[in-house]
């Protein structure tokens, strides 16, 4: 006589196992299971061993993540918004060594990091600081839609801490001397003797404008990295020509220096890069047109990274990427725990390396 088959056992036909199922198996209460997964109770050794066999056993993975952000009323995410595209930004090993030092900063919080960009071309379907799911944002300050920014991040009334950028009362910025360190770089150069110095910059404006910079441009311009930055070098040579890139990279910085030294009776002795990978573009245009740096042209950066690929050892303001990301983490953190943490801005140095000279009589 054939056996009737047996009665199928409701676990195993659960599509997806729940905590309920686990305690069942291991011969505890759901609250029991709950405690030995968390680690927030007293659970004995021998009980969440038997809760995690039973899970194993049953392909239970842990508590749904979601279901425990609800009920701590948190997504357990921080943002960064990031100037540019997200493989531009990891192209730039300041906005890396920022990341690293924010993700150190925030490790308390046991949160992810989201990136977002404020590029102003979201796709249709994108995540951007108007919807994306997080506690608190980190801005990337040198953007020139900081305030835009700002202003949706008040509007859904999320918590932000900024990294350069004058934001106005209420958010935290965590800066460095931009004026201070670029004047000291311009009177290092007046030093050695230069007179004939130009200024490649980033950008000014929302729509990263490139060209020589204009009175109107200069007057419209957002971006207060830049314009700190500008007006250290000027108080040092009020009169040098600006010429302003698209964003932070060697190729933008490659064209900048290209229309700086097209016209041999116009080209400066020395040339002032807002940035490190700028200032590699414009050596790299120099030996385009077959200017020798630093006899014939010298180059000052800014952010102390070292550039794959360039030979020489650029000499630039050296800021603390790493800290400056840290402090703007542990910023985040003080203020999800409701305090009002202080602003902090940290000092550049100045580093001479082998790009910079005294120029050619």
């Amino acid at each position: 006589m054939q056996s009737e088959p047996a009665a199928p056992d409701p676990v195993a036909t659960t599509s997806r196992p729940t905590l309920a199922d686990v305690a069942a198996k291991a011969g505890v209460s759901a609250s029991t299971a709950s405690l030995a997964f968390s680690g927030a109770g007293p659970v004995s050794d021998a009980t969440k061993q038997r809760v995690i066999d039973a899970a194993a056993e049953l392909g239970y993975g842990g508590p749904d993540p979601r279901a425990r952000s609800l009920r701590r009323g948190r997504s357990g995410i921080v943002g960064v918004v990031l100037e540019e595209r997200v493989r531009a930004a990891f192209l730039d090993p300041v906005k890396i060594q920022m990341l690293d030092g924010i993700t150190e900063g925030i490790a308390p919080l046991g949160a992810g990091l989201l990136l977002l960009t404020d590029t102003g071309e979201p796709g249709d379907n994108a995540v951007s600081i108007e919807s994306a799911p997080v506690d608190a944002v980190v801005l990337i300050g040198c953007s020139p839609r900081l305030a835009e920014s700002v202003e949706a991040l008040r509007r859904r009334g999320i918590p932000a801490v900024a990294i350069e950028g004058a934001t106005g009362d209420g958010i935290p910025e965590i800066s460095i001397d931009n004026r201070q360190a670029t004047r000291r770089g311009a009177e290092y150069l007046r030093q050695l003797g230069h007179s004939q110095v130009a200024i490649v910059s980033l950008p000014f404006d929302a729509a990263r404008t490139r060209g020589a910079l204009t009175p109107e441009l200069e007057l419209a311009g957002t971006a207060a990295t830049t314009r700190e930055r500008l007006a250290g070098a000027r108080e040092v040579f009020p009169d040098a020509p600006v010429q302003v890139a698209g964003t932070s990279s060697i190729e933008e910085g490659l064209e900048a220096g290209r229309s700086v030294l097209a016209d041999p009776a116009t080209r400066p002795t020395a040339i002032i890069a807002q940035s490190d990978l700028l200032a590699a573009g414009v050596i790299l245009a120099a030996e385009e047109y077959g200017i020798a740096v630093p006899a014939e042209l010298s180059v000052l950066g800014f952010d102390g990274i070292r550039v794959d690929g360039l030979q020489h050892d650029l000499t630039t303001l050296a800021q603390p990427s790493v800290a400056k990301g840290r402090a703007a983490g542990e910023a985040v953190v003080r203020l999800l725990a409701g305090e009002a943490p202080e602003s902090v801005c940290f000092t550049s140095t100045l580093h001479v390396g082998d790009t910079t000279a005294a120029p050619a009589r």
